[in-house]
């Protein structure tokens, strides 16, 4: 799964990876912790154009009677999200990248506890992660609420010692694909997530601070020094 992530740079930076037009309802301050419901950026397709906006990381389908569903859905497994009834809706014409400049994984320790690790592009630069997201409207307060999850899929050779699972990132060149509301071919989606390019990632020991969701700081990414006693 995915859990964790990071999003420290600003809107331009990210609209700009993406080619796309910044519309952001909020501004969001860089956060080194980003956790589930949190507001996040992504890009969406509208009327032929990529617009990046704000999003609350946590999937709410139209149909859902409150929020809390919404912990739940931080996550939708590649397998089965063109089937699922939370999110087949939106695999078929709500589609989304989310910008990351990381995100962190939990590797298991013989002795106990889990160590986090933070994984990141090997060049530093920024990685794409596959979503879906949908528009909810509370039935209490009629706020509308935009959301989205982050698909997750099996494991690169560099992640599959820490965790079973990781996000799915697509390249440049799946792009407008994935992002095209017009194409509704489940078929060809899936087959586009199955053959996406590996991307050339690195990863880190980090210290546990990163376990609480209060402790949103650039030291969260720092490379543990002693990995073996830290826990």
């Amino acid at each position: 799964m995915c859990g964790r992530f990071v999003q420290a740079q600003t809107p331009d930076v990210y609209a700009r990876f993406f080619g796309a037009e910044p519309v952001v309802t909020e501004a969001l301050a860089p956060s080194y912790n980003v956790a589930p419901t949190d507001q996040v950026y992504a890009v969406a397709e509208h009327d032929g154009a990529r617009l990046l906006g704000t999003f609350r990381w946590g999937l709410l389908p139209f149909w859902a009677k409150d929020r809390k569903m919404a912990a739940r859905n931080i996550n939708a497994r590649v397998e089965t999200a063109a089937e699922k009834p939370a999110f087949r809706a939106s695999f078929k014409a709500r589609r989304c990248l989310i910008p990351a400049d990381g995100f962190y994984e939990w590797e298991r320790k013989e002795k106990g506890g889990k160590l986090p690790h933070f994984i990141h592009g090997r060049d530093g630069g920024l990685i794409a992660f596959a979503g879906l997201w949908a528009r909810w409207r509370d039935p209490e307060t009629e706020e509308r609420v935009t959301t989205c999850t982050i698909l997750t899929g099996s494991p690169d050779d560099l992640v599959k010692p820490i965790h079973d699972r990781m996000p799915v990132m697509l390249p440049p060149d799946a792009w407008d694909v994935w992002l095209d509301r017009n194409n509704t071919d489940v078929s060809e989606l899936e087959a586009l997530l199955a053959s996406r390019s590996a991307v050339d990632l690195a990863e880190h020991a980090v210290s546990t601070l990163v376990n609480k969701v209060a402790n949103n700081l650039p030291e969260c990414i720092v490379p543990l020094e002693t990995p073996a006693v830290e826990f």
